[in-house]
């Protein structure tokens, strides 16, 4: 009996205990969990700074602080600008211009008609600052991909179809879109995607183009010096020889429309040539528009289009498949694709210009207003010399204004008609006019380009500088670039 009652005892401690223990483990791993959810760190929040502002807010105050400096009306302040003793970006005055503030015009100034700058959209911009502006976090797109694995943004291609279907200057339903880092990145990208395969059986593809050209075309050519293709000179040289046409070589063309520099409308030259079609300048602002493009190949910028030159991007609207794969996977090589930055500010711009086409702030209005207006000015003061000319550019019908609209031509191709000024360039040079040579284009030294797309204070200068070498000519004597502060 007393063995017995002992064994109970004993029986019922170990059970008490292994309660006991059980319960206490159950405790710990309570107050374990509760340590680990419930008195964890919250996480981390958007930063705060002194002001209380919150880190998009103050970026925010940071563009909009450097934005409100106007530089006497005749330069700008970047955040990125060269930062003075007191730390912030100072002034980057327009041409001819200098000073703390770009309040100093610069005397015998010379007029600078070189360049391709697109900033004759700035002030458009600049009205339309707050729905343009892009803010994005320090961890925006870190990735090297996008959504669903792409190494394009789904929503910009999709804004790109749509801009072009609204504008009506192409037809993109059929067609793959490439992005690049600007057009010049696809120029070589286009011409790789349409030439045979290297191999001793395939002779290289001879890239060719009709003068006056853009000299990049056969400057990347060239360069790049691929053994799939060549370049191979003007299509003159092609055109009336058909002796002289390998049958079994192919040809890509490249076809500027408008053209870069005289601005006349385009169409491939070479029978059965691979055509490249450049329509970087083929929007409402700078060109009519007769109807949508439909070329295998087309190549357009947001340069020409916005104004954003300095954002470099570019895309191509392709028909065949296999061209667009072999396009893609040249960009992938030499880029790993475009920066999802500019991505995101071209979405944002394109947003902009959709929600204000044909409306009182339609960009291609306010674009067309600038350029026809500048084109009206400079051919008024030209048609008074025999000395020199301009392109001769005719009204003409446009679909998206629906009406005749007069010329708007990004760039004043210009001819030295006296035999004397056997190189224009220098001609204007003298003068105070700098340009761009016809010999890049291998147009000959008779001809010049001057650009009209710069700043208003560019064209200000070009515009005077012009007269005086006019008025000059009406009175026998050699315009002085000195002569005017």
């Amino acid at each position: 009996m007393a063995i017995g009652w002992h064994r109970s005892q004993s029986l019922a401690s170990a059970g008490l205990g292994l309660h006991v223990l059980l319960c206490s483990s159950l405790l710990l791993n309570a107050v374990f969990i509760a340590h680990q959810f419930l008195g964890a760190s919250p996480p981390a929040t958007p930063e705060r700074l002194g002001d209380g502002l919150s880190w998009a807010l103050q970026a925010a105050k940071e563009a909009e602080d450097v934005a409100a400096v106007d530089c006497s009306g005749h330069g700008s302040v970047f955040l990125d600008g060269v930062t003075g003793e007191d730390g912030r970006p100072g002034c980057e005055c327009n041409s001819c211009f200098s000073g703390p503030d770009c309040s100093v015009r610069i005397p015998n100034c010379a007029a600078d008609g070189q360049g391709g700058d697109p900033l004759f959209l700035e002030p458009y911009w600049k009205r339309h600052a707050a729905a343009s502006a892009v803010v994005f976090s320090g961890w925006h797109r870190l990735s090297y991909i996008t959504t669903d694995g792409h190494l394009k943004s789904v929503e910009l291609d999709r804004q790109i179809r749509r801009l072009h279907r609204a504008v009506g200057n192409a037809v993109v339903d059929d067609k793959y879109l490439v992005f690049g880092t600007g057009s010049t990145h696809l120029i070589n990208a286009l011409v790789y995607a349409l030439s045979p395969e290297g191999n001793a059986a395939s002779p290289p593809a001879s890239v060719v183009a009709t003068v006056p050209y853009f000299a990049m075309y056969k400057s990347q050519t060239v360069m790049f010096d691929g053994r799939e293709y060549r370049w191979d000179g003007t299509t003159a040289a092609w055109a009336n020889n058909n002796s002289s046409r390998n049958p079994t070589r192919g040809f890509i063309e490249f076809v500027t429309s408008p053209n870069n520099p005289d601005s006349t409308l385009h169409e491939p030259i070479l029978a059965g040539s691979s055509a490249i079609v450049d329509h970087a300048y083929y929007w409402p602002h700078l060109t009519h528009i007769p109807a949508p493009a439909d070329e295998d190949v087309m190549l357009f910028t947001t340069s020409k289009l916005s104004g954003h030159a300095g954002s470099r991007f570019g895309w191509a609207l392709v028909r065949d498949e296999k061209v667009a794969s072999r396009a893609i996977s040249y960009i992938e090589e030499s880029t790993v694709g475009t920066s999802r930055e500019t991505q995101l500010r071209v979405l944002k711009i394109l947003n902009v210009i959709l929600a204000n086409l044909h409306g009182k702030e339609d960009i291609f209005a306010f674009g067309y207003d600038v350029m026809s207006s500048r084109w009206r000015r400079l051919n008024a003061v030209v048609s008074r010399s025999t000395r020199i000319s301009l392109q001769k550019m005719p009204p003409q019908y446009c679909t998206y204004f629906n009406r005749i609209k007069e010329p708007s031509p990004a760039y004043a191709w210009v001819k030295c008609e006296w035999v004397e000024d056997d190189d224009c360039y220098e001609t204007l040079l003298a003068a105070g006019i700098n340009s761009l040579t016809g010999t890049v284009n291998e147009a000959g030294t008779r001809y010049t380009r001057l650009s009209l797309i710069k700043t208003q204070d560019d064209f200000d200068m070009l515009l005077e500088r012009i007269t005086e070498f006019v008025d000059a000519e009406k009175h026998g004597r050699t315009p002085a670039a000195s002569s005017s502060m």
